[in-house]
């Protein structure tokens, strides 16, 4: 972080340093897509429904996946010049395979750790050439498909320079489950979407788990299937496919038992390639998602649907940022 600071010290007049300290994640992200609903648009069968695949003490230990694809972000505001600030961001992503049952990094790629400063060149006047030809150097304030940029308010250039650092992270993340569908035969857990990639969303070998649920795809009379999902449960397979994005076959599993918790306790989004046996291969996965949920992912505060091969590759993360 000193060297971030220095660096943009000598580059940039008029820069003061700041306390580079981890800052708190929820002060600088970005506002969230307001909590939807949605109308899931169905593979299978109507109605949207409950569907038994698997009593959770049958399923331990009978996962079919090989590998854990994981990644993480942290952000600092090292400098600040007339109010605005000067992130140093760090994305970093990781596929821990399965060998003899103990986790490793996997052979085939090398984990990635990459920093960048994340700045509004439209607001800094000051700032030379060579940084803005810089690969380390990211610019914030670039116009957006409405010809508009954000605005100077130092809320709207940190919620800017935030979404980069998720975008940077996402890219690194899907490089690697890319390179995974290129040369393995085997079926990799990937934290999240898969939808960002052509390659990933096709891909027999690649199944995304996503924890968060800001957009449901549970409208009307499917909502209160959903929230009724007992342990053990997926829902009729839809499809899903984002604007931008790759099209996916998608369900939801629940991990645990919901008794006295809320309508989201151990609920998962699974996401997997279009196929045409896509009932059976959606049972299949489910059985593998269930599998993945012992041991508990404790103490992370996640680990009602978190894999506990999900927080090892964090920690493992963690520990090489």
């Amino acid at each position: 972080m000193h060297d971030a600071s220095r660096f943009i010290l000598d580059q940039l007049p008029g820069c003061s340093p700041v306390d580079a300290t981890p800052t708190e994640p929820s002060r600088y992200s970005p506002a969230d897509e307001p909590p939807i609903l949605v109308t899931p648009d169905l593979i299978e069968p109507p109605p949207f429904r409950a569907i038994q695949v698997a009593d959770l003490k049958d399923v331990r230990g009978h996962s079919g996946f090989a590998a854990f694809l994981d990644g993480t972000q942290d952000l600092r505001v090292v400098n600040q010049i007339e109010g605005i600030s000067i992130v140093w961001g760090v994305v970093s992503a990781a596929i821990r395979a399965r060998v003899h049952r103990r986790l490793v990094c996997w052979a085939g790629r090398p984990p990635i750790v990459s920093g960048r400063y994340y700045m509004p060149f439209r607001y800094l006047p000051a700032l030379r050439d060579e940084m803005r030809n810089d690969p380390r150097v990211v610019d914030t304030a670039t116009e957006a498909r409405d010809g508009t940029f954000p605005s100077r308010h130092p809320a709207a250039l940190m919620e800017a320079a935030v979404k980069r650092i998720q975008s940077d992270r996402e890219r690194i993340e899907l490089e690697l489950a890319e390179s995974w569908c290129a040369s393995q035969t085997s079926t990799l857990y990937v934290d999240g979407s898969i939808t960002g990639s052509r390659i990933a969303a096709s891909s027999i070998h690649a199944v995304g788990v996503s924890k968060t649920h800001r957009r449901l795809y549970a409208e009307g009379d499917a909502f209160r299937i959903l929230a009724g999902l007992r342990a053990g449960e997926r829902t009729t397979v839809f499809r899903v496919d984002p604007r931008d994005r790759h099209p996916v076959a998608s369900w939801y599993v629940r991990l645990r038992n919901p008794a006295g918790r809320d309508a989201l306790f151990g609920l998962v989004r699974v996401e997997a390639a279009l196929t045409s046996d896509i009932s059976s291969r959606a049972d299949e996965v489910t059985r593998w998602v269930l599998a993945e949920g012992a041991p508990l992912a404790l103490p992370d505060g996640r680990w009602d649907k978190m894999a506990y091969g999900v927080r090892d590759t964090e920690e493992f993360l963690r520990a090489i940022s």
